[in-house]
């Protein structure tokens, strides 16, 4: 049988997503194999809600910190940072109450009201937050986004939580042997980029005598007039106030 012609209550993508399970299955994973597996989720994700203009991963790191691991641009990588920088969202809801969390327009939920507000300026206006649901609890959460409200309805909701367990399954796969090793890079990169981000957030309160709401959605805002990441903005934040102190001394 072809995605085309799945059976009887089985949507398109579950073949091929049980394929890549059984393809996964007992194999040593590399750094190669673990960013292929996490591109790949990406993409089903996207292709299994087609009202999505985007998608990530997050997953949690040894510490358990939550840290995006995978996605599908920068305007979700910067949604997810300020979910992480705020404490608030519906991807660390998913991630703390394991139930899908689903907002039909940021400009009107109340329920995180700062990251829904910074989320409707950026444009994206729906989101969809399912957990990775493994035996031992929750292992991370896949998201999508639109820029439309009221782009995600049930059956999104009941189409990437079919995805999310064959996605688990991987992830669990990859967080043996070596695999979790690998895993660990990219949390420790990830956090590395946090912390950098964090630190120009610091900067730009100080020089500026705003907030650090303010000083976020600042850096956010510099990342995309820039077309850089919210990390490489923050590094030459940082440079340049290094290159400002420097001239002083």
């Amino acid at each position: 049988m072809t995605p085309g012609n799945a059976g009887p209550g089985e949507l398109p993508l579950d073949r091929e997503v049980a394929a890549v399970v059984a393809r996964m299955s007992g194999l040593l994973l590399s750094r190669e194999t673990v960013d292929s597996l996490l591109e790949l989720i990406v993409v089903l994700a996207v292709t299994s809600t087609p009202a999505a203009v985007g998608a990530g991963v997050t997953l949690f790191g040894e510490d358990g910190s939550p840290a995006t691991t995978a996605a599908s641009g920068e305007a979700v990588r910067s949604a997810d940072e300020l979910q992480y920088t705020l404490r608030e969202g519906p991807c660390l809801a998913a991630l703390r109450d394991v139930t899908p969390m689903r907002i039909d327009d940021t400009a009107a939920d109340r329920r995180w009201p700062r990251w829904s507000a910074a989320a409707a300026e950026s444009g994206l206006r729906s989101v969809l937050s399912v957990p990775l649901r493994s035996g031992t609890g929750c292992l991370g959460a896949i998201k999508v986004y639109s820029g439309t409200p009221g782009a995600f309805g049930p059956s999104d909701e009941h189409a990437l939580g079919r995805l999310a367990a064959g996605a688990a399954a991987l992830v669990a796969q990859a967080l043996t042997n070596d695999g979790a090793k690998v895993l660990s890079e990219r949390f420790r990169d990830a956090l590395r980029g946090r912390d950098t981000i964090a630190m120009a957030r610091g900067f730009l309160m100080a020089s500026q005598g705003i907030d650090e709401e303010a000083a976020g959605e600042r850096l956010l805002s510099l990342a995309q007039a820039d077309g850089r990441t919210a990390a490489e903005t923050a590094t030459a934040i940082l440079a340049a106030g290094r290159g400002t102190e420097a001239s002083r001394a």
